[in-house]
């Protein structure tokens, strides 16, 4: 078979953010500078389902900046074969050190490019062989035809995602899109009592509304709004009466989160104390103490109070930036997988299994 039309890396650089957005499962392992070469060195060795060719990690790692410019079949046939043997030389500019091969295999391939059905692997060599096993399935290498632009390039990609990203991923994926494209805009939030608020643009107004509108109405039975705030106007909304009625008394300069709400479904009200994240500030242990203080002085005690950071998505620089920080006991949840939650789970004077805690 003949190899596929040459793609340079820098177009194959381009449309990966494009094929993964936002939400995409392990999407850091799908689109970063070391998945692009990994891409690219499969198409330029012709390593796509059905054609008997197949990528191993070191036609990825020995490339070099000399031989990714050579664009001819010959010249991309020798470098494919010749790779696999250690006195082979394909230039002098190495793109990756020879320890980069767990990144490639484990990361880009297996938990990334794999994971989504984007590449199909080699299933009948012996886990300990070295031998190439890696292939860009069919309709993803279509994907990066240079010839292929506009609307006709967004169906395929549209296509493509349908096929092969889960249901949860495509809702993750869709729930992301349209966090995106209203982030420029103000954000209406409709509260419980269906009371609407305009809050700033930003990712932190996405997340607040996703609190209010999509987890306050899954896990309150009867939800409402103390308090919510966001940077540049401290206090958006603030329910003095209803905070008076169950004894909380709300004071603007003390030290309260973004946002409270209360489930009124019991007799003993429920207080939820919420963090947004974008990019900094969770419910971290000194932030929990700080709260208790604050409700201790009320009268409330502590096992009706409760604690929760909300985040975009698992994938969010904020998440990676602060989940080693969250106080235990509280939870976090995330905006694109609004039907899931975590609990940070304290520890007891009594071991618990985990067929206990199932």
């Amino acid at each position: 078979m003949s190899l596929p039309t040459y793609v340079p890396l820098e177009v194959v650089s381009e449309r990966l953010p494009l094929i993964f957005p936002e939400g995409t499962p392990n999407r850091a392992y799908c689109i970063r500078d070391l998945a692009a070469s990994t891409v690219f060195t499969a198409l330029y060795i012709g390593a796509v389902e059905g054609s008997g060719r197949y990528l191993g990690p070191v036609h990825v790692y020995r490339m070099t900046e000399e031989q990714s410019v050579l664009a001819n079949d010959f010249d991309r046939q020798a470098y494919s074969s010749g790779v696999l043997k250690k006195s082979y030389q394909a230039g002098d500019t190495r793109w990756y050190a020879d320890n980069t091969r767990e990144p490639i295999r484990d990361e880009t391939l297996r938990d990334g490019l794999v994971a989504v059905g984007a590449v199909l692997r080699r299933e009948d060599l012996p886990t300990t062989s070295s031998a190439p096993r890696y292939a860009l399935k069919t309709d993803f290498a279509a994907l990066f035809d240079p010839a292929l632009t506009g609307p006709s390039l967004e169906a395929l990609i549209a296509a493509f995602q349908t096929a092969h990203l889960s249901k949860s991923a495509l809702t993750r994926v869709s729930i992301m899109l349209s966090g995106a494209a209203g982030s420029a805009a103000s954000v209406l939030v409709t509260f419980p009592s269906k009371e609407t608020r305009s809050l700033a643009p930003g990712p932190s107004s996405i997340i607040t509304k996703a609190v209010v509108e999509d987890f306050a109405s899954r896990f309150l039975e009867s939800p409402a709004v103390l308090w919510l705030s966001e940077s540049g106007n401290k206090v958006v909304a603030r329910d003095d009466k209803l905070a008076a009625m169950i004894g909380l008394k709300i004071e603007a300069d003390k030290n309260l989160p973004d946002l409270i709400l209360v489930d009124l479904g019991s007799k003993d009200p429920l207080l939820v104390f919420v963090e947004v994240v974008a990019t900094d500030g969770a419910i971290t242990e000194r932030r929990q103490e700080a709260i208790f203080k604050l409700t201790d002085t009320a009268g409330f005690p502590r096992s009706h109070i409760t604690f929760l950071t909300a985040y975009q998505d698992r994938g969010s620089a904020g998440f990676k930036k602060t989940v080693s920080a969250l106080a235990w006991g509280s939870f976090a949840w995330f905006a694109s997988e609004p039907e899931n939650i975590v609990h940070l789970r304290e520890g007891t004077t009594t071991a618990a299994r985990l067929s206990d805690l199932l």
